[in-house]
């Protein structure tokens, strides 16, 4: 009976363990933005954020499951099982440019990004949403319903909104690939610096959950 006792303590730690390291897993799922397209991966936002979250008493994992010209459909294919493998607490989506560069649906954009806070949200997760901008060539009355489509979401849904991952760098030519699309390796810094603000406290929020038992 003790040894039967002792094995069933130790199955409850260890599965206690296990859900608070999937509590301190933050997943981004983005596009090649986070995914770090044409500079040093390591250099990317997403790692500096795995770097200053590192030293911190109890560790955030952070795992980056950015693809390269992603879009928002094929995020919403590839959650459900990212959300069974890592279990995360948190969930950074960073996806849309991609359907606004390529002109598709805002509608199935809005519902895509709607079912992924969805599905996050139900697995038990936090969503932080990032938001996009498109070039000035696309129109005003375009660029703007896009832009607005992100504010919309997240307040629809109650989630925290980055509103555009970009700012303070898209503008600047000497922080942007020759491409006029991707920032370069010097402007990773300041993307983090757009998602901080926000990511900060939706963190605090999970850390200050009780524990199981508590």
């Amino acid at each position: 009976m003790l040894k039967k006792n002792t094995l069933l303590i130790l199955t409850l730690l260890l599965t206690t363990c296990q859900l608070m390291a999937s509590e301190r897993t933050i997943l981004v799922l983005g596009d090649s933005l986070s995914a770090g397209y044409g500079i040093d991966p390591d250099a990317g936002w997403v790692n500096l954020l795995r770097q200053r979250l590192a030293p911190r008493q109890a560790p955030w994992r952070v795992i980056n499951s950015s693809i390269s010209g992603d879009t928002s459909a094929g995020g919403l294919a590839r959650l459900p099982a990212l959300l069974r493998q890592y279990r995360p607490g948190l969930v950074i989506i960073e996806l849309g440019s991609n359907d606004g560069l390529r002109g598709l649906s805002f509608v199935q954009l809005r519902k895509n990004l709607a079912e992924m806070i969805q599905a996050v949200e139900q697995a038990g997760g936090k969503v932080v949403l990032v938001g996009g901008r498109l070039p000035p060539n696309y129109g005003s009355a375009y660029a703007n319903a896009f832009h607005q489509l992100f504010d919309d979401l997240a307040k629809t849904h109650a989630v925290p909104l980055v509103p555009f991952l970009l700012e303070g760098v898209a503008q600047e030519r000497t922080l942007m690939q020759s491409d006029g699309y991707h920032p370069n390796g010097e402007a990773q810094s300041r993307l983090l610096e757009n998602v901080w603000p926000v990511l900060e406290p939706a963190l605090a929020g999970i850390a200050a959950k009780p524990g199981p038992g508590s």
